[in-house]
């Protein structure tokens, strides 16, 4: 198509996809109480001077301003917005992407599609699952005799850090599964590089892991070390594949022999 007709799709695609966000965003208002109590459970879960929050002052989230509540209510409504909706806007950006690729490209396209989602939504879950720890490791390092008042702001960004970075992190398999697919990275070279690689994947864990409580860093380090080990087993078995279809002409010769030339017939005369 003409650059102009590109531009239009982009720009109807793009029209579709705000459109389906602000109806996600109008129907999360209308069931805003819930949503609040959905992000405020890890919260009220956490142990602070010895039992769960949200039942007393000093344990409560705090709002300050007059607006922000209003304000509040539509940032969450924004993030389930965008979570819901995901299949929506996703297969907006795939359909304006698709046309330009080959059918090989596709294939490995779908599989990188449909295998990050379900990877970032298993992080961003179990980030929700363990948020209460790090919550009480924080909450409780303040001296005593201080009263905490955390406010709604500071816990919704810690909120959305905890599940950004945990889903961030249970991607690094797929990345290291496409650079194999791509002939970047194979599988002799992972194994040598190994050791690296798993203290590498703890150390982004406590990188993104927006807590320092080390027990979250090690329950997030520990099961995306067992993704990679997985994605070493992938790696494995393609490297595996590509040789049988395409054996490499040099493989077993001697030192002194000579190796096969990569093209057929006789010299000149």
């Amino acid at each position: 198509m003409p650059l102009m007709e590109h531009l239009r799709e982009l720009r109807n695609r793009l029209v579709k996809s705000i459109l389906v966000i602000i109806l996600g965003m109008t129907i999360a208002l209308v069931f805003s109480n819930q949503t609040l109590n959905i992000v405020a459970r890890p919260f009220c879960s956490a142990v602070i001077d010895g039992m769960s929050g949200c039942h007393e002052v000093g344990d409560k989230l705090v709002i300050n301003g007059v607006f922000d509540g209003f304000f509040l209510r539509i940032k969450i409504a924004f993030f389930f917005a965008l979570l819901g909706t995901c299949p929506v806007w996703l297969y907006q950006l795939w359909a304006f992407i698709a046309p330009g690729l080959c059918a090989h490209e596709k294939k490995w396209a779908y599989l990188f599609t449909f295998t990050a989602v379900p990877l970032f939504v298993g992080g961003a879950v179990l980030a929700y699952v363990v948020m209460d720890r790090g919550l009480h490791y924080l909450l409780n390092l303040a001296p005593q005799n201080s009263l905490v008042l955390p406010s709604w702001d500071t816990y919704l960004g810690y909120f959305t850090g905890m599940l950004l970075g945990f889903g961030i992190v249970f991607e690094l398999p797929l990345v290291i599964v496409m650079l194999n697919v791509v002939g970047i990275l194979t599988h002799e070279r992972f194994r040598k590089w190994r050791r690296v690689l798993i203290f590498g994947v703890f150390l982004i864990a406590g990188i993104v892991n927006p807590s320092p409580d080390p027990w979250t860093m090690l329950i997030l380090g520990g099961l995306a070390v067992v993704l990679v080990e997985a994605a070493e087993f992938i790696v494995w078995a393609n490297d595996r594949r590509k040789a049988r279809l395409h054996p490499d002409p040099y493989t077993g010769l001697a030192d002194d022999e000579l190796s096969p030339l990569p093209f057929g017939g006789g010299g000149r005369g």
